[in-house]
């Protein structure tokens, strides 16, 4: 973990710390955001799922927030001009989604909105469920990618990477991901874009 820390703060030092600021305060101004705008970024990670930032990106881009008026031939369509394998599951799920349209009205009445999400959006496990929780303002989930995962086993905070992702193994990694989070004084959405952006080089959302 020493190595790890020692990493972090030089990046801490340089000018990938403003470019990460920046990024977390286009996180917390989702609060000022209305349903309309949680519902694109609640499709955005249904579509980030077993796929790249990347490609969900350019979908979130050209179809705005209109996920929740646009027809299924239209979401299937842009979906599949990007090229995403999936895109008859993920036009599936976000359709199926579109029941929750008001989503975030719903997520500020839960006490455990990542298990709600988890257990009522198809398409979501815990780190999505994560991910799209940290882009709308949430600080301290972990979201375990396999860049995180392999960051974290390449500094032997891991001994192996779980063969699958449950409930347990998930809260069990995220203590731990949370143990480094202190240890540098920031929360875990700070620190998620640090990790990633050392094992990818780049800082998306």
């Amino acid at each position: 973990m020493k190595q790890l820390v020692n990493e972090i703060k030089n990046l801490q030092k340089s000018k990938i710390r403003n470019k990460i600021r920046k990024r977390l305060n286009e996180f917390k101004s989702f609060k000022n955001k209305n349903n309309r705008a949680w519902f694109s970024e609640l499709c955005f990670c249904i579509l980030t799922a077993n796929s790249k930032a990347e490609t969900a990106i350019k979908i979130q881009k050209e179809i705005g927030n209109n996920f929740h008026t646009l027809n299924q031939k239209e979401i299937k369509e842009c979906i599949k001009k990007n090229k995403h394998r999936f895109y008859n599951n993920k036009t599936r799920y976000i359709m199926e989604a579109r029941k929750y349209s008001n989503i975030k009205s719903i997520i500020k009445k839960e006490k455990n909105p990542r298990e709600w999400l988890v257990q009522n959006i198809k398409g979501l496990g815990y780190k999505e469920a994560s991910h799209f929780l940290r882009n709308i303002g949430y600080k301290n989930l972990a979201i375990l990618d396999r860049h995180i995962l392999n960051l974290m086993l390449e500094n032997k905070i891991l001994k192996e990477k779980p063969k699958v992702m449950n409930k347990k193994n998930y809260i069990k990694i995220e203590e731990k991901f949370r143990n480094i989070a202190n240890n540098l004084n920031m929360d875990q959405a700070e620190l998620d874009l640090y990790m990633w952006y050392i094992k990818t080089n780049k800082i998306l959302k």
